[in-house]
């Protein structure tokens, strides 16, 4: 298979400036409406990309929880290899890979913690399952087998009974505040159509037109 003929036109769609809404949350939910219209897999998916304090960049993909004016949410085990980096460095990017649409939403920003009580409104609404989980995964740790995960899932699963399954200590969400936040949509014989808003001191956004 020779990689340089794998390519595709794109086609689907045109962004212009007067499609554009002057809020980006605004122009997102849109977007992500499109997405579920769409059918698209996983459409809340997201890459995060987190880099350590030495500079070492990660690349893994997380689910969009909650959105709003003051950013993007995602929840994580708070000892995880992805919390070891937002703690030596906030900084991150999110990408939206929406392809089947042709499109792409690019964030850069800080992450911070949310509150516990927040975490705890979200980890509530979660399936018993994906609670038991979040307890029995050490989550980023090397483990010697599945076995030995499937065993502490079952382990925590016999320790809660029918009870409710409490807020783990180690475990909470995460919100984006954007500085940035890029919508692409591809464009015939590659001249695709990109938007930057950039975060203003006035709690404005700043539109500019990238070329491709």
């Amino acid at each position: 298979m020779n990689l340089a003929d794998v390519r595709t036109d794109y086609r689907r769609g045109k962004l212009r400036r007067e499609d554009l809404k002057p809020d980006p949350i605004d122009m997102f939910n849109l977007w992500l409406e499109d997405t579920l219209d769409a059918g698209v897999i996983e459409p809340t998916a997201m890459s995060l990309a987190t880099a350590s304090a030495d500079g070492r960049p990660l690349l893994r993909t997380v689910l969009l929880k909650g959105l709003d004016a003051r950013g993007f949410v995602f929840f994580t085990n708070m000892e995880s290899r992805k919390a070891r980096h937002l703690e030596e460095n906030p900084q991150v990017s999110l990408l939206f890979p929406w392809l089947t649409l042709e499109r792409q939403v690019i964030v850069t920003g800080r992450a911070d913690k949310i509150p516990a009580l927040e975490s705890l409104t979200y980890f509530m609404s979660r399936p018993r399952e994906s609670q038991l989980a979040a307890w029995a995964s050490q989550q980023s740790r090397a483990i010697s087998s599945r076995t030995v995960l499937e065993m502490e899932w079952s382990k925590i699963k016999e320790k809660f009974g029918a009870g409710k399954v409490p807020l783990p200590s180690f475990w909470g969400g995460y919100r984006v505040k954007p500085k940035t936040i890029e919508f692409w949509q591809g464009g015939a014989n590659r001249l695709h159509d990109r938007f930057e808003y950039t975060a203003q001191a006035d709690g404005g956004w700043r539109i500019e037109r990238l070329a491709p």
